[in-house]
């Protein structure tokens, strides 16, 4: 999660994996019943994370796409995708996100291959920051394309940009760092030229739906997403919306444990369209 890595200096890097900007992880109860409907879903196989016996890290061939840790109930922690944005100095992002009003529960402690936190901004969207203090060791991805991009739904789009601006240094002219631009009514993120994210305003923090409360969107690209979609049915998992874009479709799924994410057959961040 360093930003970039070696053999792609003429391609921009990845932006979700070991070695890039931003990583995924889900928290869930099950680590079994996770792996077998992610495995059955996505395609991903696991190997055990150096974290303990109730981590892994799931894979798409050899190169590591997302981490998952059966730390919910252990943790009190609702079942969800959450972001992990790559920081050079953790304890200094989490003092950034305490002046600015967001909250730091877990953190910042050792966390594989570096230190990190979980934390929440000033909306209650969860998210977390990650130094990494050893180097990579991980391939690139196949095609330096993402693993997946981001989306984060949030009372107002601009406010949130300041804050993630300035507890994650978007826009601080440093080498290496996000750009953040705007587009209509959304705010969108740019890393080495690609999007990671688009944050979007509209969501209503006491809404009984986790879809309108403030929260980070996962979104997985796929080859056949109506495939994806059944198979998420045929294993214990549901549809909870499904979506035309102008360059494909996209469908929100819930896991068995109950972890929201959003699969795409579109191969990259879309406009507004994708709501």
């Amino acid at each position: 999660m360093t930003g970039s890595h070696p053999g792609t200096a003429s391609m921009p890097a990845p932006l979700t994996g070991s070695a890039a900007p931003c990583w995924v992880n889900l928290m869930t109860r099950d680590l079994e019943s996770a792996q077998k409907f992610y495995a059955a879903v996505l395609g991903w196989s696991f190997r055990p994370g150096r974290l303990g016996q109730e981590f892994s890290v799931a894979r798409r061939g050899d190169v590591p796409v997302a981490g998952i840790g059966a730390v919910a109930t252990a943790y009190r922690v609702a079942v969800a995708w959450t972001p992990y944005f790559a920081v050079p100095d953790a304890d200094a992002a989490a003092s950034r996100i305490r002046e600015r009003s967001g909250t730091v529960a877990v953190g910042p402690l050792a966390l594989g291959k570096g230190r990190g936190a979980l934390a929440a901004d000033l909306d209650g969207a969860v998210f977390g920051i990650w130094e990494r203090t050893e180097p990579a060791t991980s391939p690139p991805a196949p095609d330096d394309r993402s693993h997946a991009w981001l989306r984060l739904h949030t009372r107002n789009a601009f406010d949130a940009a300041i804050f993630y601006g300035g507890v994650l240094d978007w826009a601080s002219g440093r080498p290496g760092c996000c750009e953040v631009s705007y587009e209509k009514d959304e705010v969108i993120v740019e890393c080495e030229g690609r999007q990671l994210a688009r944050i979007s305003s509209g969501a209503v923090e006491a809404a009984p739906d986790p879809l309108v409360r403030p929260h980070w969107q996962v979104h997985f690209p796929v080859a056949d997403l109506a495939a994806t979609v059944e198979a998420a049915r045929q294993h214990g998992g549901s549809l909870v919306e499904q979506r035309p874009l102008g360059q494909g479709s996209e469908a929100t799924l819930l896991d068995p444990d109950g972890g929201l994410f959003t699969v795409t057959d579109v191969r990259g961040p879309v406009a507004g369209d994708s709501g």
